[in-house]
């Protein structure tokens, strides 16, 4: 149960702050389920509606900075995607993005970082499937990161460098 003010992650509408609980009212119905109202952070002009009956498999609450700290130090020992099929490694990607933790989305970061750098050194670009992935994974995270870090955004990838180093 999260409440009026709460930071959640929401699949892919990335990070989220509960704005409101209340009935979702949809003219010609007697529905008067409780909805979470939710407005993207990151995407702020849209909103958001989830039934609190399924919330438990769309929404987690947005990792402490304890556990954001734990998760930027463990990086450098998260494997990466061992897939060498293309066309499982695209449904790999997807797994990673649906679902919607934090850990998969280094996987996914990681994996991609080194076919990236396999491929620039081999003399070939990188591919349209890895651009998107990559861009997607790492909206998620770092959106993420700055909230529980409580930094900027685009302070995170400095952050994790830092950490890591």
């Amino acid at each position: 149960m999260f409440s009026i003010g709460d930071y959640v992650v929401c699949g892919n509408k990335g990070v989220c702050r509960v704005e409101n609980i209340a009935p979702f009212e949809i003219s010609d119905t007697d529905n008067n389920e409780d909805y979470y109202i939710l407005k993207p952070i990151y995407s702020p002009g849209s909103t958001v509606y989830i039934s609190m009956a399924t919330a438990d498999e769309k929404l987690r609450p947005v990792l402490t900075k304890k556990d954001a700290d734990l998760l930027v130090k463990k990086m450098p020992g998260i494997p990466d995607i061992t897939v060498d099929n293309d066309k499982q490694l695209e449904g790999e990607y997807k797994n990673c993005i649906r679902s919607n933790d934090a850990m998969e989305l280094v996987k996914l970061l990681k994996t991609i970082h080194h076919r990236r750098e396999a491929r620039f050194a081999a003399g070939r670009k990188e591919t349209a499937l890895d651009a998107k992935y990559f861009r997607m994974a790492g909206d998620y995270l770092y959106g993420e990161l700055a909230i529980s870090l409580n930094i900027p955004r685009e302070e995170v990838e400095g952050y994790i460098n830092e950490t890591i180093s």
